[in-house]
């Protein structure tokens, strides 16, 4: 219990002191790093029961802001778009013990098993690996005067989160990624939503 009053206390801390970052840098980052997106790309196919169905060269999803607004929720728009950060145990996901397969809230592209999910403490959903390295793509993060490794949608190149390398074994690796960036298929096929 006293793990868990600090932990609250510690993410009450650093909300607020982002939020002073974001209100005195308040204009949403956007893609300049990776504007062009069009073209082909690799990715492993999944199917909704996890099974691994092969390698498929897709067209990568290239979507106005205002397509991806229709299709998405304010915060998974701001999440996938404009590489948002959504509360601490805001969302359902960071605290989801089904079996199944994430996918991207975006495009669908599997990202994660359920298997490679563990409590990491920070409440944002944590894994230690990916579904397929093909899958995601990562590049460097100086936001806020930190140095992090983004992690996007290979696919769409929808923001997921960060990659850390304090997590567990085997990869020692925590893949931080926020709920609003996932759906997720339970292992039964069933669309759950956080």
């Amino acid at each position: 219990m006293k793990s868990q009053l600090w932990y609250l206390a510690a993410a009450a801390s650093w909300r607020s002191w982002r939020q002073v970052l974001r209100d005195t840098f308040s204009v949403p980052r956007t893609r300049g790093k990776n504007t062009n997106r069009s073209g082909k790309v690799q990715i492993v196919d999944f199917n909704d029961a996890g099974e691994r169905l092969g390698v498929v060269t897709v067209d990568r999803i290239v979507k106005t802001d205002a397509e991806w607004k229709k299709q998405l929720t304010p915060e998974q728009f701001k999440v996938t778009r404009q590489e948002g950060t959504e509360r601490a145990c805001s969302a359902g996901y960071w605290n989801n013990h089904d079996a199944g397969l994430y996918r991207c809230i975006c495009c669908g592209t599997a990202l994660f098993k359920s298997d490679t999910k563990f409590e990491s403490g920070t409440g944002w959903p944590s894994f230690w690996e990916p579904v397929a390295p093909e899958n995601i793509e990562s590049r460097a993060d100086h936001s806020f005067g930190m140095d992090r490794t983004e992690v996007l949608c290979a696919r769409c190149g929808a923001h997921l989160g960060h990659v850390f390398e304090d997590g567990p074994k085997p990869t020692g690796l925590r893949y931080c990624i926020n709920s609003a960036a996932l759906t997720f298929v339970k292992s039964d096929g069933t669309h759950a939503h956080p």
